[in-house]
C-alpha cells in the first residue's frame, strides 16, 4: 500500500524521533526504508531496531532516493527527510489523500513547521510555505507523497543530484500536480539556528536560484555546507 523512503547519512541524532512519528500510527501494509548512504555513526543500527528495513546505497540524496522507490512495489510512495517528524495523526491526511481516485495524478506535500517557536523560525516557515503554494516548490522536508505510476511517469528522481533533487521532481510535477496537505511536518531548525535565521535562508534562496539558472550541482552543493 504504502512505502515511506528515509535517505540517511549519519543520522542518529534526528533519526529515532523521526521513525517514532512514523510508527505513532499503524497504518495497515506500511513499510518504512531507511536508505543509507554510507553512515559511520549508529543510523543503521537504530533504524532496524525501531522496525524499518534498512538498504545501504551509494552517498546522494537523488540517488538514495531513487534506490528506495526502485526496492518496493507499492503503490504509494513517501519521501521523508530524516530530521522531518510526521504529525501526530498524519495517516488521516495520508489516507483521504491516497483514496481519492484523482490523486493518483497528483502529488502532496506537508505544510512546513520547525521544532522552534522564535520569530525567524515562524517568518521561514511561512515563507517556505507560501513558495509551495505559490511556485510549486516545496522542497524535501516538507516531504512528498506520490503514486508509483506518477513517479514513474514524470522520471522519479535524478540520481545524478545530491542537492535539489527536490526542486527537480516538484519542476517536472508542476504546480497543477502539487498539493498541499492539511498537516505540519516539524523539522529540524538546527541548521538554522547554526547558520542564522536571516544568513541560511538567503545561502538556500541562493542555491535555489543557482539551480533555476542551470549552475553545476557541485557549486550548489559548495555553497549549501
Amino acid at each position: 500500500m504504502l512505502t515511506i523512503i528515509i535517505p540517511t547519512l549519519n543520522a542518529e541524532a534526528s533519526l529515532p524521533a523521526t521513525l517514532k512519528s512514523v510508527y505513532l500510527q499503524d497504518l495497515e501494509g506500511l513499510e518504512v526504508f531507511v536508505v543509507d548512504g554510507g553512515s559511520v555513526d549508529k543510523t543503521c543500527e537504530i533504524a532496524g531496531e525501531l522496525g524499518a528495513s534498512v538498504l545501504n546505497s551509494e552517498p546522494g540524496r537523488g540517488l538514495q532516493l531513487a534506490f528506495g522507490a526502485a526496492e518496493t512495489s507499492d503503490d504509494w510512495l513517501l519521501f521523508l527527510h530524516a530530521d522531518t517528524r510526521l504529525p501526530k495523526n498524519w495517516d488521516d491526511d495520508v489516507r483521504r489523500f491516497m483514496t481519492d481516485p484523482l490523486n493518483t495524478e497528483r502529488a502532496a506535500y506537508f505544510k512546513l513547521g520547525f521544532d522552534d517557536r522564535s520569530k525567524g523560525a515562524n517568518r521561514v516557515a511561512s515563507l517556505a510555505n507560501w513558495r509551495a503554494k505559490a511556485w510549486g516548490l516545496p522542497y524535501g522536508d516538507q516531504g512528498l507523497l506520490i503514486h508509483r505510476e506518477l513517479y514513474d511517469l514524470v522520471g522519479g528522481y535524478n540520481q545524478n543530484l545530491k542537492l535539489m533533487e527536490d526542486v527537480d521532481l516538484a519542476q517536472r510535477l508542476g504546480p497543477m500536480r502539487l498539493k498541499s496537505l492539511r498537516a505540519y511536518v516539524i523539522t529540524s531548525a538546527d541548521k538554522y539556528r547554526a547558520g542564522g535565521w536571516w544568513a541560511r535562508p538567503a545561502r538556500n534562496l541562493l542555491c535555489l536560484g543557482l539551480f533555476l539558472a542551470g549552475a553545476p550541482n557541485r557549486w550548489i552543493e559548495g555553497l549549501y555546507k
